[in-house]
């Protein structure tokens, strides 16, 4: 057992050091802002390996996508400072036990983190099909039950939303979709396109749709610019 985790543990070790390296840079030196960026990309990408662990710790993976979300939360707010605020009445629905189509607008990767945010307990995620082999998320969702959609393949797709509605049906259980289908990138409050699979699912679940908006955060991560500073985003969730 201990030569199984001793490369696992030595790299996680040399990864934590280095982000500590980072930071004591990033604190030493704040009008060098790549220090910070680099920084808080490591902090951030570090909360992955918590989701990794848990499922391999054989915990549920309701239980284990629910504890990875909380995970995510308190990292983001005390490692890199970014917090979700969560409009009154969002968090009421957020936690309600009837089942929901969730659909967000995507921004950037740092809405990994914010899920951790509005995660319900008994929740699942939809997702490209090619995450499944990213290292690390792409273990973790495919441990932990993610509906990966081939968007190639419609015939694949349509029978994935069919499982996934079947599933909501069974076991009570809200799914989280991104209907935009990629990320915007963009410095403006705006939308891409919606794919129509969020529809699909709802209208084969039964299950009403739950719109989720975080406001634009171009100020707090801005890729192009390579710009990741702290803040507060807000969040609003409902229908109205």
């Amino acid at each position: 057992m201990y030569a199984l985790l001793y490369y696992p543990l030595v790299s996680l070790a040399i990864y934590i050091s280095i982000t500590l390296v980072f930071l004591g840079l990033h604190v030493a030196l704040p009008s060098v802002q790549i220090l910070g960026f680099i920084f808080r990309c490591l902090a951030a990408y570090l909360t992955l390996l918590t989701s990794f662990i848990l499922r391999v710790l054989n915990l549920h993976y309701k239980y284990a996508q629910y504890t990875t979300a909380r995970a995510f939360k308190l990292i983001s707010r005390y490692t890199i400072g970014v917090k979700f605020s969560i409009a009154p009445g969002g968090e009421a629905l957020l936690t309600a036990k009837r089942p929901y189509v969730i659909v967000a607008n995507h921004q950037t990767e740092l809405d990994i983190l914010f899920l951790g945010w509005i995660w319900p307990t008994n929740c699942s995620v939809t997702a490209k099909r090619s995450l499944a082999y990213v290292p690390l998320l792409g273990w973790f969702m495919t441990l932990s039950g993610a509906i990966f959609i081939d968007r190639v393949d419609r015939n694949q797709a349509l029978k994935a939303f069919e499982g996934a509605a079947r599933v909501m049906r069974e076991l009570d259980q809200s799914v989280l979709i991104f209907p935009e289908g990629t990320r915007s990138y963009s410095a403006k409050p705006t939308l891409l396109p919606f794919k129509k699979g969020a529809f699909h699912l709802a209208v084969q679940s039964g299950a009403d749709i739950l719109p989720v908006v975080a406001e634009n955060y171009s100020r707090v991560l801005n890729i192009k610019a390579k710009r990741f500073n702290s803040g507060t985003i807000r969040v609003k969730g409902g229908k109205d």
